[in-house]
């Protein structure tokens, strides 16, 4: 059994650091507000940290799941951050949707400390996390990704090496892009259906089986009948997706117009006051 740092104790990352826990893995685990810390080991053993640092000593491996390029650069490399306490060989990765920018430059200032970095940024939303089913997207060395796959199979069901360090990341706006198109045309479906007259659930039944059908619209159809969000992938968090995902296309040169107009879509929902309901909200402005 390893010896395990966990950082960030959030929606997702408390669930993953649960699972590692039940494995028989020793977790101390950081979270910037400590009571949420203090809670989680009250709930599932481990020790409290108060540092990144103090949470990366003698571990075999530190995982992170925190908001942001930002966040992720204060825990790993700011003073207090886990990197300067990781013994070479020690394995990191993270679980942040970030950039591929950062996800490469913590691989390079991990490398010149003989740290061994991984960006693997996951899907499946909460209830992917609270059950073990996430999908996981790695971007690292082979040999690295085979030491941690083991690890990352306490909470993830479907686990990918895609390449290099950062192409962890690029998967994941792949990820996103596909789920911002398929939404945007569900909500359309949705809303075309009742301004023309017809019974909702006979259209899920009709359509659901055929070419149309897909997760989002087996999971997402009838709570978005109903005007139900209040729950899973929140406006804000895919806004913050899409961002870095465009961002990526300007310098790669993709064209991404589906995405650009839905993201603007999602500027609207916010607004609307949806910034934390599920993605699925996108039907509110079709609706109003």
């Amino acid at each position: 059994m390893a010896q395990i740092g966990f950082i960030g104790l959030g929606v997702m990352g408390g669930p993953m650091a649960r699972h590692l826990a039940a494995a028989g893995h020793s977790l101390t685990v950081f979270n910037r507000t400590r009571a949420k810390a203090e809670a989680w080991v009250a709930a599932h053993g481990g020790r409290v940290a108060a540092t990144p640092a103090e949470a990366a000593e003698g571990a075999d491996a530190v995982f992170s799941c925190v908001g942001a390029d930002a966040d992720l650069e204060a825990v790993t490399l700011a003073n207090d951050g886990c990197f300067a306490a990781l013994a070479p060989g020690a394995l990191f990765v993270d679980h942040t949707t970030v950039s591929a920018a950062i996800a490469r430059r913590l691989a390079e200032a991990g490398a010149a400390r003989g740290l061994r970095v991984l960006d693997a940024p996951v899907s499946g939303g909460q209830a992917g996390a609270e059950n073990g089913t996430l999908t996981i997207m790695c971007g690292g060395a082979e040999a690295d990704f085979a030491a941690a796959e083991p690890l990352m199979a306490a909470y993830g069901k479907l686990i990918t090496r895609i390449g290099g360090a950062g192409e962890g990341q690029l998967a994941k706006m792949c990820n996103q892009l596909a789920i911002a198109g398929v939404l945007q045309g569900l909500a359309e479906s949705l809303a075309f259906a009742k301004a023309a007259g017809l019974d909702t659930d006979k259209v899920l039944a009709a359509i659901s089986g055929g070419a149309a059908s897909s997760w989002q619209m087996v999971s997402r159809w009838p709570t978005m009948a109903k005007g139900e969000f209040d729950f899973g992938f929140a406006v804000d968090w895919m806004r913050k997706d899409l961002g870095l995902t465009l961002d990526e296309a300007r310098r790669n040169g993709a064209s991404l117009p589906v995405a650009a107009l839905v993201d603007q879509f999602y500027g609207e929902v916010q607004k609307m006051g949806g910034g934390r309901q599920d993605t699925s909200s996108l039907v509110r402005r079709l609706l109003k």
